[in-house]
C-alpha cells in the first residue's frame, strides 16, 4: 500500500504507535497469556495497548515500552484474576502435533515466573534476552525459572527427562 504523505512529511505519533502495535502486539500478548491464562491475558493485552495510546507520547520515549506495558497489562488482569487461577486452553491439534492433556492445568499450577519462562521459550521460542528484557531480571535467572519450572512440569506430568 502506498503512503499517501508526502516523502518530506515526518511520520506521526500515530504512524509510530502503529508501527509499535505491529511490531510488538504479539509478544506482549503471549507475555500476558502466559501470566494470565489465554482469554485474559488477549484482554489485559488490549488494555495495555489501549493505554499506550492514551500516554503514546510519555509511553513511546521509554527505554522498555513492551516491559512497562506488561506490567500495566499484568495488574489490569490480576484484578480479574484475584479468585481464580490462570485459565490455558487445550490447543487445537489440528495445528499443532499431540499436546500432553494435563499440560494446561500443570502449566496453570506453576509460579507466575517458571510459567513465563516456560512458555515464552519454549512455545513462543523467545530467546533468554528477549524473557530477561520484559521481566528486568538478568539471563541466569530466567534459566533458573525454566529449569525449575520445566522440572515441576516433568514431575507433575510424569515424563521422564
Amino acid at each position: 500500500m502506498r503512503d499517501w504523505r508526502p516523502a518530506t512529511q515526518e511520520p506521526t505519533a500515530s504512524d509510530e504507535f502503529t508501527a509499535f502495535v505491529h511490531d510488538h502486539e504479539t509478544q506482549l500478548r503471549h507475555s500476558l497469556s502466559a501470566t494470565l491464562g489465554s482469554e485474559l491475558g488477549r484482554e489485559a493485552a488490549a488494555e495495555a495497548l489501549a493505554y499506550a495510546w492514551e500516554h503514546w507520547e510519555r509511553v513511546g520515549a521509554m527505554e522498555n515500552p513492551v516491559g512497562y506495558l506488561y506490567r500495566v497489562g499484568s495488574d489490569r488482569g490480576r484484578r480479574l484474576l484475584r479468585r481464580d487461577p490462570p485459565v490455558f486452553t487445550q490447543p487445537s491439534f489440528g495445528r499443532i502435533p499431540m499436546v500432553e492433556p494435563g499440560l494446561p492445568k500443570a502449566l496453570a499450577r506453576l509460579p507466575e515466573r517458571q510459567r513465563l519462562a516456560v512458555m515464552l521459550i519454549h512455545c513462543w521460542e523467545w530467546s533468554f534476552s528477549e524473557v530477561a528484557n520484559l521481566l528486568g531480571i538478568s539471563k541466569p535467572t530466567v534459566q533458573t525459572h525454566l529449569a525449575r519450572g520445566m522440572s515441576t512440569l516433568r514431575r507433575e506430568i510424569g515424563v521422564d527427562e
